[in-house]
């Protein structure tokens, strides 16, 4: 079948949609499983802990990216309870500004950062350098000694050539380094290929299966010193991709993880004392997703872990895990304003409805970048109107400055009507960019009533600080 050379987000017919979207028989309810706890409608306006959308827009502007704090909390507190005796590391990139970092803090969580930047958010909101742990695939000797200096909790590597410059830093510095080894476990998660982490053909971590990644493990043990300092092997971290629904991927890497660990012991003499899973867990963007609840994922992964350990005559080692996504994805979503609406007409008779809105792919770039599925709906106003098949679209000049492929929003939906996309917390003002010299939106907690800045809106100033022309 010839494709179309704007991609696959532009391949179907425009009045059917995909198979797994239905016509609702309400076009202005919500679906609960894919908004934050303390959203609703109210006489068909949108409302997050009783502020309506209406006065947020007024106040903020729009795009406007609106996060369920409590709910943001409850997530937390959730993985946190659920993985009891396990430690929980709140992946900071898939969402992270001072005031996130701080309400992790206070849920009792630990929190991986992957870039220098990173790290300097959650030093500004004084988290514990102790519960932090730092990723990346190709980290600067600048980063890591960093990372040295501030006291970070551990340290996940990823190359023979990060290896060795801990080793040179902590001579230099004279500090220690506790280092975790991430390996590919070889598994293809059932996700998006660009979000799938643990095949062999990608760039992160040291292979299992070709005995790369034992090879690391010896280099470090080798430069363990032991009065101390140098390097210091905590264990292995495995993480197959994102956006997973079902436990087998796991349950095959942790099997091969846990075989290396148990060689590990068997020849090196070392019991690494912890391993890490990673995290990856899926959330609800449409009603075709169904994701498990962090009492189901321990459940499953913990018994996972037993059991190989058992059947390997080993300890179970300290466990940790790293959900992002699912703790803030669902806690938030973005409004926006309606600008335009035109109907285009296909061939064999169908017709395409374009619902325009004030952002795009600059406040949210995952369409685009991975063909991700959102819903929406109509937030300021009740309708009547019968639904119709819509697409809402940004206003970059990219035919694929898409926002959702497909929707049925109601039949009157018009320029000035403000509509809500769900589940738009996790990577989406994470990946934000400025675009065609858009802007970035701003982000607004709300918590009993109350809505406040945590992160304002870019203005043209902030643009031209960077223009030195």
């Amino acid at each position: 079948m010839r494709a179309h050379e704007a991609g696959a987000l532009h391949g179907q017919a425009g009045d059917r949609g995909p198979a797994w979207l239905r016509r609702p028989d309400d076009v202005d309810a919500l679906v609960p499983q894919l908004w934050a706890r303390n959203v609703s409608k109210v006489d068909g306006v949108v409302t997050v802990a009783g502020e309506s959308v209406t006065d947020l827009a007024e106040e903020f502007g729009t795009p406007l990216y609106v996060l369920d704090e409590d709910d943001f909390r409850t997530r937390a507190r959730a993985f946190r309870d659920a993985f009891e005796g396990c430690e929980v590391y709140y992946a900071g990139k898939s969402f992270l500004c001072v005031a996130t970092a701080r309400w992790v803090e206070e849920e009792g969580l630990s929190l991986d950062v992957c870039t220098g930047g990173e790290l300097a958010v959650a030093l500004r909101a004084g988290f514990p350098p102790e519960r932090l742990a730092l990723h990346g695939n190709n980290k600067s000797v600048a980063e890591l000694r960093r990372a040295l200096e501030a006291g970070v909790g551990r340290i996940i590597v990823d190359s023979l050539e990060e290896i060795d410059r801990l080793v040179a830093l902590t001579a230099e510095t004279g500090r220690e380094a506790a280092v975790m080894v991430r390996v590919t476990a070889g598994v293809e998660a059932h996700t998006h290929e660009y979000i799938s982490t643990s095949h062999e053909d990608q760039k992160f971590g040291f292979s299992i299966a070709d005995g790369a990644a034992f090879d690391a493990v010896s280099r470090i043990v080798a430069a363990q010193r032991p009065d101390g300092g140098g390097l210091r092997f905590l264990g292995l971290h495995s993480h197959i991709g994102s956006q997973i629904f079902v436990a087998d991927g796991f349950e095959v890497a942790a099997r091969r993880v846990l075989r290396l660990h148990a060689r590990i012991i068997e020849e090196l003499g070392v019991v690494p004392p912890e391993m890490d899973l990673g995290g990856g867990f899926g959330i609800a963007y449409t009603t075709q997703d169904d994701p498990r609840s962090p009492a189901e994922l321990a459940d499953s992964l913990l018994g996972i872990v037993h059991a190989e350990c058992r059947a390997l005559d080993v300890a179970v080692p300290h466990l940790s895990i790293e959900p992002g996504r699912a703790i803030v994805g669902p806690t938030t979503f973005t409004l926006y304003e309606v600008g335009t609406v035109k109907s285009v007409g296909l061939d064999g008779g169908a017709s395409r409805r374009y619902v325009a809105v004030d952002g795009g792919m600059s406040d949210n770039v995952r369409p685009a970048l991975y063909s991700a599925d959102y819903s929406c709906t109509l937030a300021s106003r009740r309708s009547e109107a019968p639904a119709v098949l819509s697409r809402v679209v940004g206003k970059h000049c990219e035919s694929g400055d898409i926002v959702v492929k497909d929707e049925y929003l109601p039949g009157d939906v018009a320029a000035g009507d403000l509509l809500a996309v769900p589940g738009t917390g996790a990577y989406c003002r994470s990946l934000a960019s400025t675009y065609n010299h858009v802007p970035r939106a701003a982000v607004v907690a709300v918590r009993d009533g109350e809505a406040r800045l945590i992160l304002r809106r870019e203005t043209e100033d902030d643009l031209f600080a960077l223009d030195v022309g």
